[in-house]
Parts: C-alpha cells; sequence; structure tokens
C-alpha cells in the first residue's frame, strides 16, 4: 500500500466510525455517504454558517466531497484532515477530531465543529 492510499484509508476509517460498525458497510452497488454539518464561525464578521459536508466513500477511501451541495473540483488527504477549497475558500477539516478550519484570501477566517447528520 503506497502512502497516498494509506492516508486516504485513515481519512475514509475515521469517516466510516462516525456510522458504527452496522452503517459503515453500503451495498455493493453504491459507495457509502458520510454527511457532517460544521458549524463554521467567521471572522472579523464573526457571523455563523452551517456548511454541510458530503463525503462519499467505498472501503478503502473517500471518493468524493460535497461541501453545501457543490462537488469540490480536488482534495487531498493528509492523515485524517482534507485539504480542500471552494470558491476561493481554503478548507482544512479534521475527520478525527471533527473540525473545520478555513480562510478566504487572508480577509476572513473561521473554525468550528462539526457533527454526524
Amino acid at each position: 500500500m503506497n502512502r497516498g492510499t494509506a492516508r486516504g484509508l485513515a481519512a475514509a476509517l475515521a469517516l466510516a466510525a462516525l456510522f458504527g460498525p452496522a452503517r459503515a458497510q453500503a451495498p455493493a452497488s453504491r459507495p457509502a455517504e458520510v454527511v457532517l454539518a460544521c458549524d463554521a464561525v467567521y471572522l472579523p464578521a464573526r457571523t455563523n454558517w452551517v456548511r454541510e459536508v458530503r463525503f462519499t466513500l467505498d472501503e478503502r477511501r473517500i471518493r468524493g466531497v460535497a461541501i453545501d451541495g457543490v462537488p469540490v473540483y480536488t482534495f487531498t488527504v493528509y492523515e485524517t484532515v482534507l485539504l480542500t477549497s471552494l470558491d476561493n475558500e481554503r478548507i482544512q477539516l479534521d475527520t478525527a477530531t471533527l473540525t473545520w478550519r478555513s480562510d478566504f484570501r487572508g480577509q476572513s477566517t473561521s473554525e468550528g465543529r462539526c457533527e454526524r447528520r
């Protein structure tokens, strides 16, 4: 198993653990999905925005990510942290601690907690 596959597997396993053993397994015909609601606080405006993050998983890795219903173009997984961007917002999701962090071109930042829906 190469290093990239091992990292993707760690994040996928962290997300699958959210389901518990019965839900983590999806039928062979369709991949499993994990949906998180992340309550992000954006500064300096001090506004809250609940962001919906949808992960599509198979038994080995994360296959796709959508934020607020918009599929991201690309993402990178490092251990349990997923890195991506959407509309110039750089986003970090830690699947082990269920936390959200983002930066919008240095003009605004956000942090928040996530929970499974």
